[in-house]
């Protein structure tokens, strides 16, 4: 999912299956298109440009020089943006001015509802070329219009696990046997803070239970079907259930020092993973490879995977590949994006780089199906987000759900990192969002 699956959602990005293994520069690289990258050649070849954020996965599985092969007459050149908080400011500005926009172009769940309620008339309609129907039901219904456009293929989704180091738990005297974890938190997340209360008692030196509490608190949210507006479209955060629940928890692990307080995706929070200072990690499927992929070779093994906490499945980020009208190739574009979210594809880039797909037909092809993760100790990662899968709740999404998230989840770091009363906090938080909500 890219990473950076940012507080709001795909965060993207992802995990390292089978042997393939990635390095930290694929999530580096950035890039802005110019107008003249889908130009024809004399000979008629056509490049396409992909733009997204983090890591969607589609170069580590080998699918761009796969699709030259099958159209010698096309080659795809990808854009990638390693935060998706400066991807879509940057996204937002081309569609406005009608420039700079690359041929397909990524979008993070937690903006498509802000996307399709005021962009939706600058992109191709992709339910004429693709059986939207072949997605899970609730992704097809986050990138329709109201008057039934879809402007997005869904690329994967978030079903939610715990990745926890089995090392740390031993030396901590807590079961390290992932169905054993699994038993231990049934309970809920209410169960995973007290396993950091026990944690804490006899952790190895210089670790911490958890990476951030803010993580935790969009695990805890993305389990329920209502988050932060109803179905009318009203903001609803500061009365909803899941958000309370997220906060309490959030706030509760910052006041227990349970957190090592590091925001996901920053260099502090690289940095953790690669010296091994951090136990536990809320796991959407595409934080899989973002743990590998920083935690590096010397963890390998080290790392397990168990099913979340309670019995609430949860999703947490997926996204989008959607068609700018004004491209220069908006068939081929199209036609590219059709072949990348076929099962096929989706599942081979689920086992590249853990992302799991959103594509039904991809569920029971061997390559998911039968998924391990050799760096998550064998994690049968296809069995686990499969089962999470089937009964993840129909979210209601928001136009401003990202920024929501956003800005909630920068206020627990202030109360993780500078001391923040949980009211200074919330206050600061919902005095923010008001504003940007106009």
């Amino acid at each position: 999912m890219r990473i950076t699956r940012t507080g709001g959602g795909h965060g993207r990005r992802t995990a390292t299956l089978a042997t393939t293994v990635l390095t930290a520069s694929a999530l580096l690289l950035t890039g802005c298109s110019s107008d003249d990258d889908s130009d024809t050649d004399a000979n008629g070849n056509i490049t396409l440009t992909v733009a997204d954020f983090g890591q969607f996965g589609y170069k580590e599985a080998g699918l761009f020089a796969k699709y030259h092969e099958l159209h010698p007459k096309i080659t795809v050149k990808e854009e990638t943006t390693a935060n998706e908080q400066d991807y879509y400011p940057k996204l937002l500005q081309q569609l406005n001015t009608g420039s700079g926009l690359a041929d397909v172009t990524g979008i993070e769940v937690g903006r498509i509802k802000e996307v399709v309620d005021t962009q939706s008339a600058k992109f191709a309609d992709l339910s004429k070329t693709i059986n939207v129907s072949d997605w899970v039901s609730w992704k097809e219904k986050q990138a329709t219009a109201k008057d039934g456009t879809v402007i997005g293929a869904g690329t994967d989704i978030g079903p939610m696990s715990l990745c926890y180091r089995k090392d740390l738990f031993k030396e901590a005297g807590l079961p390290s046997d992932r169905e054993a974890v699994a038993k231990a938190v049934a309970g809920g997340w209410e169960d995973y803070l007290k396993l950091g209360e026990q944690y804490k008692k006899k952790a190895p030196s210089g670790t911490y239970f958890m990476d951030s509490a803010s993580a935790m608190y969009n695990a805890v949210v993305s389990s329920s079907a209502q988050q932060y507006y109803d179905a009318d479209g009203k903001p609803v955060y500061k009365d909803s259930p899941s958000v309370q629940q997220g906060w309490n928890l959030a706030a509760e692990a910052a006041d227990k020092k349970l957190t090592q307080g590091l925001p996901q995706f920053t260099d502090a929070w690289t940095a953790a993973l690669r010296k091994g200072t951090v136990a536990t990690v809320a796991c959407p499927a595409w934080m899989a490879a973002q743990i590998s992929v920083n935690s590096g070779d010397s963890f390998k093994g080290k790392w397990d995977i168990s099913r979340a906490p309670g019995s609430t499945a949860a999703n947490w980020g997926g996204s989008f590949l959607a068609v700018p009208k004004s491209g220069k190739h908006v068939k081929e574009a199209t036609e590219l994006v059709k072949w990348l979210t076929a099962p096929e594809q989706q599942a081979a880039v689920f086992k590249a780089i853990g992302v799991f797909p959103s594509n039904k037909g991809a569920y029971e092809l061997a390559d998911v199906k039968s998924a391990k993760l050799p760096y998550f100790s064998d994690a049968p990662i296809g069995q686990i987000y499969a089962e999470e899968a089937k009964s993840i709740p129909e979210a209601v999404l928001g136009a401003k759900d990202g920024v929501i998230k956003d800005t909630i989840s920068n206020q627990i770091n202030n109360m993780e990192k500078r001391g923040t009363k949980p009211a200074d906090a919330w206050k600061a938080a919902t005095d923010s969002i008001d504003k940007a909500l106009g």
